[in-house]
């Protein structure tokens, strides 16, 4: 099997994971988060009449400067149904119907009112402080794309077009299975040689975040009969997750199982730390992801890859990684070869980052810590504070 490089194993779960296309119809209210299934058009021009977009006077640009008639006012919700004439405006609020006549918003600071009249110094500018008709879209056109997840600007579209229910993709069911006779229950007393269960609950909120469905399942223990009824039991679901079992140690036995099953694997193997025993491939129709079994691994290798295939299986058209660049606070060294996934705290004036120091991939604690991953690429060892660097973003 390769062993490939970061990018390239990114590309390779990119290029071979579609959405599995099954359909249901939601109401607007549930649709946060989903992934829309068909486009969505505007059902008329936006805005339907020339608005005002200040509260003021509409008057005839021609007529400026001068004193007018105030003939009348137009709010939000109402329309003038007179004409504006020459000398005369109409008193308007933000939001409004431009009266038929008019072409230019005079902004009420601009203007003094006695005794019926209105008086302002501005000049004539035809359209000012005037949105047209159909100038923020056109019926017809496409207000949200298929493949699209829905944020809540993109409700507040849907809404404005009259989309009371929308086509969305069922999330896809993501099996999550750890493995290994040192995994117990989250709530059990764990012995020394014991460790509790955080991974399943870890990737089952990566997974939710992503847009599936978590199906955790019991911890497969080290022996072929276990790791093969639980790797059994994850085909069924439309992603299986396996964390642990994929490095080369004896009771590593993911892939072998996972070959009985007529798995095809991509890869098995990535140059990046932490998650460089990283399984991908697929079996009865189904893809699987072999997660490295250490939290900080397994957390760094659901988010640069498992995520994609979730994000893909469930409709999305992309999937791309939360990516800035930064300035350094302190300098580093690392060994040079592979692209690294160090914690790092990204500072709240969004320009700066902090490496943090770290126990290596089974120090949760530092990862709790965090709220980035600064990425060295592979042939720099050296890093200095000041120096930019890229950061994933949690």
């Amino acid at each position: 099997m390769a062993t490939l490089e970061f990018e390239q194993a990114r590309a390779c779960v990119i290029e071979r994971v579609g959405p599995l296309g099954t359909v249901e119809t939601i109401p607007l209210e549930q649709a946060a988060g989903r992934v829309l299934a068909s486009d969505v058009l505007y059902d008329r021009d936006y805005p339907t009449a020339d608005r005002s977009v200040r509260d003021g006077f509409a008057v005839r640009s021609t007529d400026l400067p001068g004193s007018f008639e105030v003939i009348g006012e137009v709010r939000a919700g109402g329309l003038f149904n007179g004409e504006v004439g020459a000398e005369q405006a109409v008193e308007i609020m933000t939001g409004a119907t431009v009266p038929r006549g008019a072409d230019q918003i005079v902004m009420v600071e601009h203007t003094t009112v006695d005794a019926g009249r209105m008086i302002t110094e501005r000049p004539g500018k035809a359209q000012e402080f005037i949105n047209p008709r159909g100038i923020e879209a056109k019926a017809g056109t496409v207000a949200a794309k298929a493949g699209q997840r829905i944020t809540y600007a993109t409700v507040a579209q849907l809404a404005t077009v009259g989309a009371a229910k929308v086509n969305v993709f069922v999330k896809p069911r993501v099996a999550i299975l750890a493995t290994g006779d040192e995994v117990i229950p989250v709530e059990a007393t764990p012995q020394d040689f014991e460790i509790r269960n955080s991974n399943s609950y870890s990737v089952a909120a990566q997974v939710a975040r992503a847009g599936g469905e978590p199906v955790i399942l019991p911890v497969a223990k080290d022996t072929l009969e276990s790791t093969r009824q639980m790797i059994e039991q994850g085909l069924q679901c439309d992603l299986l997750l396996l964390t642990g079992g994929v490095s080369a140690g004896k009771y590593d036995l993911v892939e072998t199982v996972l070959a009985e099953f007529g798995a095809e694997f991509f890869f098995d193997r990535v140059r990046i730390q932490p998650g460089q025993p990283l399984v991908f491939g697929r079996a009865r129709d189904t893809f699987f992801f072999g997660l490295p079994g250490n939290p900080g691994s397994t957390m760094v290798t659901f988010e640069l890859f498992a995520r994609a295939a979730v994000e893909l299986l469930g409709g999305q058209s992309e999937s791309r990684l939360l990516l800035a660049e930064a300035k350094l606070t302190n300098g580093f060294h690392v060994k040079p070869g592979l692209t690294r996934f160090l914690p790092a705290m990204l500072n709240p004036d969004g320009r700066t980052v902090t490496h943090m120091p770290w126990q290596g991939s089974s120090d949760i604690p530092a990862i709790a810590r965090a709220n980035a991953f600064l990425i060295t690429r592979p042939e720099q060892e050296n890093f200095q504070a000041g120096d930019p660097i890229q950061v994933l973003i949690q």
